[in-house]
């Protein structure tokens, strides 16, 4: 059973709460942001497996979130998937920063594994 660690930053409720239960269902923890800020100092204090950003957030954009955890020597190495219903291409994201990126509405069957894939 796996224990991965997974911070979800997301500002809809709703989303968060279904991002939440598909992994917590599929064996990972889960731990939640509602805005940028929240996600810098909770990946900080809990240094996750992974990172699922939203773009649209309320204090800040997700790259800009993101581009904060990769230049933090603290927080660096963990990989940060962008999670949104933005259609762009994936290139576009890698420039932001971001490890890769998983669109919205998620696959409830696949998630997990896509979810796992980035884990590091």
């Amino acid at each position: 059973m796996p224990n991965e660690l997974v911070l979800i930053v997301d500002d809809n409720a709703k989303n968060a709460k279904l991002v939440r239960d598909v992994l917590r269902v599929a064996g990972f923890r889960t731990v939640e942001a509602g805005s940028g800020g929240e996600a810098l100092a909770l990946a900080l204090e809990h240094q996750p497996d992974v990172i699922l950003m939203d773009i649209r957030l309320p204090d800040m954009e997700g790259t800009d979130a993101t581009r904060r955890l990769k230049d933090d020597t603290r927080t660096a190495g963990i990989p940060v998937v962008a999670l949104t219903s933005l259609t762009t291409n994936e290139r576009s994201f890698r420039e932001a920063g971001f490890d890769g990126y998983l669109e919205k509405p998620i696959s409830v069957a696949e998630f997990p594994e896509q979810v796992r894939g980035y884990c590091r």
